[in-house]
């Protein structure tokens, strides 16, 4: 019996709803392994939209891709976790989201943010969709991330959520998700994490003059 089917019977044996969410859930695994779900970058592209030096950066990525099965484990073994389409949508509607782009998922590191109109979330035919139109390249975060992303040196996502509903397959060796709170979570630009299957992107916007600035935030801030 393999690892993975040992697990899925100690779970059939022991998990008392097919609706529980799994115990002790992490990416790894070590005991304190994160449970962050990663996604790794089909390709980074960065494009010169402007004119070179100065410009507002755009990031674009997917922090999660949905209905691609990865493996995580639990308090039993390694089993495989599915995110659904559309589990992300009540909590992406929420008028008060509040939800940052971060380097590591370090919550100092922040490059964006929802609730300041800097990034912007959704669910797509791919997953959940990230977009930030316009970080400053004098940024520190920003001034260390952008080089790496280019040359390919970090080419994953992750995002930090809770789960509200999900359910086991019949064999306890799939647990979907069926639906997630990202509402004071994050989405993190990473090294490593658990769903090797999103992308990102970086490009360059000229750089604004003070009142053109302030005039893009307000229409962001607008929608």
């Amino acid at each position: 019996m393999t690892t993975r089917d040992a697990a899925a019977a100690a779970r059939a044996q022991h998990v008392r709803q097919r609706a529980d969410r799994p115990s002790q859930r992490r990416c790894a695994e070590p005991a304190g392994a994160r449970a962050a779900v990663r996604a790794a970058l089909s390709g980074v592209e960065v494009r010169d939209t402007g004119d070179g030096e100065g410009g507002l950066l755009e990031f674009t990525g997917h922090a999660s891709v949905y209905e691609q099965g990865y493996e995580m484990w639990d308090f039993y073994g390694p089993y495989t976790e599915v995110v659904s389409a559309g589990a992300g949508s009540e909590s992406l509607a929420r008028g008060d989201l509040d939800v940052p782009l971060v380097l590591g998922h370090d919550q100092l590191r922040r490059l964006a943010r929802t609730t300041t109109g800097t990034l912007f979330l959704n669910e797509d035919d791919t997953g959940l969709s990230v977009r930030a139109p316009a970080l400053d390249p004098g940024d520190h975060d920003v001034a260390y991330i952008a080089p790496k992303l280019r040359a390919g040196l970090v080419d994953e996502m992750s995002f930090a959520f809770r789960i509200e509903a999900g359910q086991w397959s019949p064999d306890y060796t799939e647990y979907r998700i069926t639906r997630y709170d990202i509402h004071r979570g994050d989405v993190a630009i990473v090294g490593y994490g658990a769903n090797p299957h999103t992308g990102a992107g970086l490009s360059r916007e000229p750089a604004a003059k003070p009142s053109r600035a302030r005039a893009l935030l307000e229409i962001a801030l607008a929608r």
